[in-house]
């Protein structure tokens, strides 16, 4: 491993071989590192394995230049067939992530108040989760209100909590390196009919999702019974999104539960379940669940109510 030799004490903390870490500093730079390790580890003509989606065309030009020869072959496909199943410790770490979020957030409602700022309840929400035993965060906190709600993946503004809003919060942490994700809706006071129509809408799709979810069961299947529900009502144009991810060392991952993704589902497979509707300049729904396949079928990792919670 080529890092800086600030961070060599965490490799070393993390298991790798002293002999294995070449650091490198502001006044030796990193290319003197590389060619280091290229020429103790003999790389000159061999062949590499490398992940692709991962690996800069910087650290490719280095090894270049001193590793000449050097063939590389894509490692993705195996990485991620062994990533793909987790076992019972992978999984319970996770249910410990997303235990730490659950109760944050029971903690967060009831302080949540009209004319808090988006930013007010993300940081509140950071704190909460990192006082009930996060590591740290596993991406940052999504709260959006009203009109900003119809952009799936927005940010935090000043925009203050206003009566009538929809309240969507996306949030999870890092808990011995395994992430929760989880979504739910708020209603910020009195919702319009039709907003409420939308939420009980989305509610049925993750319902319906969940329930087609199983071993041998692709995650185009998933996608397509969480997909009809939305589209049944009226609303398909405004699902933007596939409908969940898988969920591991990386908080977005295969196998994915999409249109064209057909690989079936196995035991240890743990994934998302998160439909939504996203109706410009009114607001938006998304409501997001954790889940692994069982032998038997599925089970929801998380726990929080889908009971559509009136807050502020």
């Amino acid at each position: 491993i080529v890092i800086p030799n600030l961070e060599a004490m965490k490799a070393e903390a993390a298991g790798i071989p002293p002999e294995r870490i070449f650091g490198w500093s502001d006044e030796t730079g990193y290319a003197h590192a590389f060619q280091q390790a290229a020429a103790q580890l003999n790389l000159s003509g061999g062949l590499w394995a490398v992940e692709s989606l991962y690996m800069r065309v910087l650290e490719y030009e280095l090894l270049q230049e001193y590793a000449p020869g050097l063939r590389t072959a894509q490692a993705e496909p195996l990485v991620m067939a062994l990533r793909l199943t987790k076992d019972p410790a992978e999984i319970a770490a996770m249910e410990r992530a997303i235990g730490v979020s659950e109760r944050a957030m029971e903690r967060l409602i009831p302080q949540i108040k009209i004319g808090m700022t988006e930013k007010q309840v993300a940081a509140l929400l950071t704190q909460l989760q990192f006082e009930e035993g996060a590591d740290v965060m596993a991406f940052g906190p999504i709260v959006s209100t009203g009109p900003n709600g119809a952009s799936p993946h927005a940010v935090p503004t000043e925009r203050p909590l206003q009566s009538g809003d929809l309240l969507v919060i996306d949030w999870g942490c890092l808990v011995d390196g395994y992430p929760s994700d989880i979504t739910r809706t708020f209603a910020v006071g009195e919702l319009e009919v039709e907003l409420r129509r939308v939420y009980d809408t989305v509610n049925q799709a993750n319902a319906a999702g969940i329930a087609a979810a199983g071993p041998g069961v692709t995650g185009q299947d998933v996608d397509t019974a969480a997909r009809s529900v939305i589209t049944a009502a009226g609303y398909g144009d405004y699902f933007i999104h596939r409908t969940g991810h898988g969920l591991g060392l990386e908080v977005h991952e295969p196998p994915f539960m999409m249109q064209g993704y057909k690989e079936p589902l196995r035991p240890g497979n743990v994934f998302t379940v998160e439909p939504g509707v996203y109706l410009p300049e009114r607001g938006g729904v998304r409501i997001e669940d954790d889940v692994v396949i069982t032998e038997e079928g599925a089970r929801v990792l998380t726990t929080f109510t889908k009971e559509l919670l009136v807050v502020g």
